[in-house]
């Protein structure tokens, strides 16, 4: 519940327009279908956006308690030294707490297992998105933690992902080389292929290739956002199960977030999340230097998916 009392140089001012200004960073139009879900007075009747405040009432903003989405609440271990945790991240736990997701994040997960009594919580060092799995570091220090992002920043680490994509590669080994930069229409999560966009690059490799898919190496030698999904879909491979850059574009990410994960959908994907795993981390451990490597074996559905082609 939010309250907001009417301060007397206010008084006189549409209920939408007020709330608008104690919360700038919504619209008008947003501001409005708050007021009518959620606006009271202080007796508990309701509210509406064309009402005119009065100085020194108090208007209440009261949301329903919402239920987070399921998820997975699990993580392996990897390595824990007292310095540096690396944790097994499953598909679909996102890392950071959002407007639909707090509890259930790996963050808030770390401060439960680690930090419970009020002790420091390993901080996350990177990012994954919340569909691919693999190694995420942690530093369990303040001195290890700037360290290690300190280190992902300037790009001393190494990454390598797995991935399953559409068509069997021709080549063995590659290194795409493509600019990217943020779309100039439509959605504003979406990157692209751009020649005046940042330099990027992908070095991939070829594991294994079966009926009409290949599994793929990938060592990121730049960290655009979306580059491997980008890239490959760029030179006709885009990752099974990818929303956004598969070959119908955007168009099954819209549906998703509509109707979520249907049987259809997911057939017309070939899986219900993108086939990207972050296999390895190689870095310059925090207490004294050593050149450290983290793996995480394939997630066992990627492995079930590869299986089954």
């Amino acid at each position: 519940m939010l309250t907001f009392e009417v301060a007397r140089d206010l008084a006189g001012v549409r209920l939408d327009r007020f709330i608008q200004g104690r919360i700038p960073r919504l619209s008008r139009s947003r501001v409005q279908k708050i007021i009518r879900a959620c606006a009271y007075r202080s007796d508990g009747s309701r509210r509406r956006p064309s009402e005119i405040v009065k100085a020194g009432e108090v208007v209440l903003l009261v949301r329903e308690r919402f239920e987070e989405p399921d998820v997975p609440l699990d993580f392996g271990v990897l390595l824990d030294d007292g310095v540096v945790l690396a944790v097994d991240k499953p598909s679909g736990l996102p890392m950071h707490p959002t407007a639909t997701y707090h509890k259930h994040t790996l963050s808030h997960l770390l401060r439960q297992r680690y930090a419970a009594g009020g002790g420091f919580a390993p901080q996350i060092a990177h990012r994954l998105d919340r569909e691919t799995s693999g190694v995420v570091l942690c530093g369990k220090t303040r001195s290890a933690e700037r360290t290690l992002k300190m280190a992902f920043e300037a790009h001393r680490v190494q990454k390598t992902y797995l991935a399953i994509v559409r068509g069997e590669l021709e080549r063995e080994q590659l290194r795409i080389d493509l600019p990217m930069a943020p779309v100039s229409e439509g959605l504003h999560v979406l990157m692209a292929v751009r020649p005046d966009g940042l330099a990027a690059q992908t070095d991939l490799c070829v594991r294994a290739r079966r009926a009409g898919h290949s599994l793929i190496e990938l060592a990121p030698r730049t960290g655009r956002q979306h580059q491997l999904r980008v890239h490959l879909a760029a030179i006709g491979h885009p990752i099974v199960g990818d929303k956004l850059y598969g070959p119908e574009r955007e168009a099954p990410f819209l549906e998703y977030i509509e109707t979520g994960m249907t049987p259809a959908l997911e057939r017309r994907l070939g899986h219900a999340r993108q086939a990207l795993h972050a296999h390895a981390v190689t870095f310059a451990h925090p207490s004294g230097g050593a050149q450290t490597t983290v793996r995480s074996a394939l997630a066992p559905d990627l492995e079930q998916l590869w299986a089954a082609l």
